[in-house]
């Protein structure tokens, strides 16, 4: 008889997102009364940006979707005006990456549309959309936008094509794609790009990954592997990954983790249980957290990917007694980073009419900018035109720090860089006894002008004449002797909520100045500690 030899291993892996608990937001903060649509398809159904929420709902002749303001919780109005301009039901709908008032939908009617939303919101019907698309011979069922390049989107439909079209033109009616892709014998269920968006995976009803070039179409790898039936893709960020979510031969719900170079057989599989829902899955590429939200389920699982075996560590489980029809996902640049938030979540209950916002937070008992958990993230700038990516170029995404003021900080790092660069050609020796002085100039000088500028508004209004004053009062935007009191209802409820818009941008901006303020007096006190210790 033999005896193995045991090595000795950690019970627990150590993980910075091992405590990661899901937040349900309060009644109050909840969207209430939303004819969410009945539709079966397996789609989210809403589509969420850091200024709009957008759901798609249950009307009778033709589809329409809802546009409400991310800040207007509470219950909505039976009567809000909506995006109507399909003549089918609408199947999906995506906000563009890098036009925050720019939203795609596709339907039934076998169109896509492009639509532009007002800044302040939608206060009446739109109807005309800026591009229609018409290409596809059937209903189309799936949109997705390209990572990078502004202005590509990627179509399917049930014509088993997908359609690559172009938006910087003039038409307002494109009636030819700029490529399709034709390899698919069956409907195309779900898709994926990688993070620059050179690569393209795909999910068909004939349960097979595909793997392709994006801009080509040109098929690189086929999964043929025949225990695992493939529903939804995920390309797993940089990591070279993908995942698959399905159900097994056995009918078991079921996840399969693929090499990207090697799709004959998964790297590991993983049943989790035998309920009928088709698994959502969404990745983090930031935290590499990967979230499992079953379509009728009320819990959402967590894992964290890794490039090494086993690549899937379990973390926990969000339980909740409300089933999720759909989910959306709200982009890293509009989560809120003083909570540690790290993801969120947006709920469709059907039962209840309700949208949910679930916020998936990391305890620290910090209440300062956690630099370890925001990382740079991609942010709402393109990486490149239409015309470069179609010429054959590809580009990363543009990363942003999620940092509160970091564009302002970014700037004031460059100049003060430029500035110690004249001070040591200027003096060397002072700039290095005297370390600081530059800094702490340019704040008085910063300081000092503003005070100017001040001052000299404060003079040029004072040559104003009475009549002129009068006239610069402004409320929401509108002259005070232009406004006529409301007439109807309608117009009273619109002019409220343009009313609450302005109070929580100033809000906004006054929390923003609040943040500012205080990192300039700790910069301040930075430089007279350096100061104090140089003289000693």
């Amino acid at each position: 008889m033999t005896v193995s030899k045991m090595t000795w291993r950690p019970q627990y892996r150590s993980s910075k997102f091992r405590h990661v608990f899901g937040k349900a937001a309060t009644k109050e903060n909840c969207y209430d009364g939303v004819p969410i649509t009945r539709s079966v398809q397996d789609n989210s159904f809403c589509a969420i940006n850091p200024r709009f929420l957008a759901v798609i709902t249950e009307c009778a002749g033709g589809g329409a979707f809802l546009v409400l303001s991310v800040h207007h919780t509470g219950k909505v109005d039976p009567q809000q005006p909506r995006v109507s301009g399909h003549r089918g039901n609408v199947l999906d709908i995506k906000w563009n990456p890098f036009n925050d008032c720019c939203i795609a939908s596709c339907s039934e009617d076998a169109t896509v549309k492009v639509w532009e939303i007002p800044p302040h919101g939608v206060y009446k019907n739109i109807t005309i959309p800026w591009k229609e698309l018409q290409g596809h011979s059937r209903r189309v069922g799936l949109i997705d936008w390209h990572p990078t390049a502004n202005n590509i989107l990627f179509s399917t439909a049930y014509d088993y094509q997908i359609m690559i079209w172009n938006l910087d033109c003039p038409e307002p009616v494109i009636k030819n794609p700029v490529r399709t892709i034709s390899h698919h014998p069956d409907v195309v269920l779900s898709m994926s790009f990688n993070t620059d968006g050179s690569l393209l995976a795909t999910t068909c009803k004939d349960r097979k990954v595909r793997l392709m070039e994006s801009r080509s179409g040109t098929l690189l790898r086929e999964s043929n592997f025949k225990t695992h039936r493939a529903s939804k893709v995920l390309i797993l960020g940089n990591t070279k990954m993908l995942l698959t979510s399905g159900t097994s031969r056995y009918n078991d719900r079921q996840i399969a983790l693929w090499d990207q170079d090697d799709l004959s057989a998964p790297l590991l599989e993983d049943n989790l249980d035998g309920s009928s829902g088709v698994i959502f899955p969404f990745y983090d590429p930031d935290t590499h957290m990967l979230y499992l939200a079953g379509k009728g389920d009320g819990n959402i699982r967590y894992y964290e990917i890794s490039t090494e075996k086993p690549y899937i560590h379990f973390l926990t489980e969000y339980r909740s007694q409300l089933p999720q029809k759909g989910l959306g996902v709200m982009p890293k640049r509009g989560l809120d980073v003083s909570s540690c938030e790290v993801f969120r979540f947006y709920k469709l209950v059907t039962i209840k009419s309700l949208i949910e916002p679930l916020s998936m937070i990391v305890p620290r008992r910090s209440e300062s900018y956690q630099e370890d958990l925001y990382p740079m993230t991609a942010g709402n700038r393109p990486a490149l035109t239409a015309e470069e990516w179609l010429s054959g170029m590809d580009k990363g995404p543009v990363l942003m720090s999620l940092k509160p003021g970091s564009q302002i900080a970014e700037s004031f790092s460059d100049m003060k860089a430029v500035g110690n660069s004249l001070e040591n050609s200027l003096d060397t020796r002072r700039s290095q006894g005297r370390p600081g002085m530059l800094e702490l100039a340019y704040i008085q000088d910063q300081l000092e002008a503003k005070e100017s500028k001040e001052d000299s508004s404060c003079k040029e209004d004072s040559s104003h004449t009475a009549d002129d004053r009068i006239q610069t009062h402004v409320t929401n935007g509108e002259d005070l002797t232009l406004c006529s009191p409301p007439r109807t209802e309608n117009e009273l409820r619109l002019k409220f909520h343009k009313q609450q818009e302005e109070i929580r941008r100033l809000r906004e901006l006054l929390n923003q100045r609040d943040v500012r303020i205080k990192q300039l007096e700790l910069e301040i006190k930075n430089i007279k500690n350096s100061q104090s210790q140089s003289s000693l």
